[in-house]
Order: C-alpha cells, then structure tokens, then sequence
C-alpha cells in the first residue's frame, strides 16, 4: 500500500476536516509569500481537494 493510499484511507469520512486544512494551508503560504503566488497555490489547493476529497469542491449546478 503506497503513501496515498494510507493518507486516502485514514482522511476518508472527514472531508469537511480535510479541506479545512487545505485552505489553512494555502492561505498560509498566500501570507508568507504575500500573495505573489496566489494562483498557484488556489491551482494546487484545488487539486489536494480533489484528490483528498476536500469539502466545498465547485460543481456546477444540476438542472
């Protein structure tokens, strides 16, 4: 069992929590590099969230 899937298992059911901390740590780096690499760091915290299952993932809406 690889890394990524332990770390998968062990977050699964607490997706709310997981993107919690994503964007705790995205704004972290957002403050100390004073944003100059805001839209890689928005780019990478979108794909922990996919990835990880983070929790206000942007869908669009179903008709």
């Amino acid at each position: 069992m690889s890394m990524l899937d332990k770390l998968k298992s062990m977050l699964k059911g607490h997706e709310e929590q997981t993107g919690k901390g994503i964007d705790k740590a995205g704004d972290y780096v957002d403050k100390r590099t004073q944003g100059k690499h805001s839209g890689q760091v928005d780019k990478g915290q979108d794909r922990l969230k996919d990835e990880f299952g983070g929790g206000d993932r942007r869908q669009p809406p179903q008709s």
